[in-house]
């Protein structure tokens, strides 16, 4: 098993892993966790974080004969997207979370850890095991720190000494008893950089995030009426949020992706937001095949991007955009485009 290993750590960094690590599926501490956070209701109207009881925090009811997680990473970062500061100060461009810019990782990772899987059958053998990227009920990021690939910063996101902690996550559970890796140490300290810089204040305390007022959630998992005393703190954040990583001292370290389907696609790193709201329903498919954006569909798309014109600079064409859809079918992109122009009008 060692030697095993060993291999398979290699092969990893041949498919384009940064770092694969191994874990148990003792998860008691998470699990105490995580029954306390959906006990406060914080995960809003993620109703899949309970639906599926104890299987998200012990692996062997999700996969029967689990005995072991292979975690792996892989750095998201694009090289060439435009400065993510200078973005969030221009209100007439929307952010997109840098992770969404280029194609959608799920299946990208999927393929490669398969591929890993494909491999470790070749060499020992058939043996059980079961491939997942972000597509089913797994504590990945408690997977990954007991793995050794970083620990869960204050903000909730594995960190990487070494990488900071820009990169996803995937695992392999498997039943073969391949050696423990030592869980990473946390090196936060007395930092609370990711707790002052979020614009919402969605970490409600170290280690613990209140989904329904963190940004990402509200542009990509919630799909109704985003409450009015956030709108005016999202500025022009229309999918996902980055502040808390942008600001972690531990990101000087991280390095850009060699992944070429990470790379921004259609502009969409500065995007002007007047373009983006005057995008069909066929062109949002069409345009973000293959992103994770489209999951949300083009009514929330285009609530997230009003509310960024309601917080863009005061011009007479940013209303006119607004108008386009003040009669759209969705009562909820309507509302949003009446709010919007309420907060221009009112400065005109």
């Amino acid at each position: 098993m060692q030697a095993l290993a060993g291999l398979i750590r290699g092969w990893g960094r041949e498919l384009g892993f940064q770092q694969l690590g191994f874990s148990d599926t003792e998860l008691d501490k998470h699990e105490t966790r995580l029954l306390d956070w959906l006990a406060k209701g914080y995960h809003g109207e993620m109703d899949y974080m309970q639906r599926h009881g104890t299987r998200r925090s012990r692996p062997a009811e999700l996969h029967p004969g689990t005995v072991r997680v292979i975690s792996a990473r892989m750095d998201y970062l694009p090289e060439a997207a435009y400065d993510i500061h200078k973005l969030l100060e221009d209100s007439d461009k929307g952010a997109v979370s840098r992770y969404a810019l280029g194609r959608d990782y799920h299946k990208l990772m999927r393929k490669r850890l398969q591929t890993l899987a494909h491999r470790i059958e070749e060499y020992a053998g058939p043996f059980g095991y079961r491939v997942f990227v972000d597509s089913a009920p797994v504590l990945e990021k408690a997977l990954a720190e007991k793995a050794g690939l970083g620990w869960i910063g204050k903000h909730s996101n594995v960190i990487n000494k070494n990488a900071g902690s820009w990169f996803f996550l995937g695992e392999i559970f498997t039943d073969l008893p391949l050696p423990l890796d030592s869980i990473a140490d946390n090196h936060c300290g007395d930092c609370s950089a990711c707790l002052d810089v979020c614009p919402t204040q969605a970490i409600v305390a170290p280690y613990t995030v209140d989904a329904r007022r963190c940004i990402s959630y509200l542009t990509i998992e919630f799909h109704g009426s985003i409450p009015v005393e956030l709108r005016g703190l999202m500025g022009n954040r229309v999918y996902g949020c980055d502040d808390c990583q942008l600001v972690c001292p531990w990101n000087r370290f991280a390095r850009s992706s060699e992944e070429t389907d990470f790379n921004p696609r259609h502009g969409l790193d500065a995007p002007q937001l007047i373009e983006l709201f005057q995008w069909t329903e066929e062109q949002f498919s069409k345009r973000l095949e293959g992103s994770p954006i489209r999951r949300i569909g083009h009514a929330t798309w285009l609530r997230n991007i009003a509310v960024a014109l309601g917080n863009a600079g005061g011009s007479k064409e940013v209303v006119k955009t607004l108008k386009i859809h003040a009669e759209h079918p969705s009562e909820v992109v309507r509302e949003h485009v009446e709010w919007a122009m309420q907060r221009h009008t009112r400065n005109m």
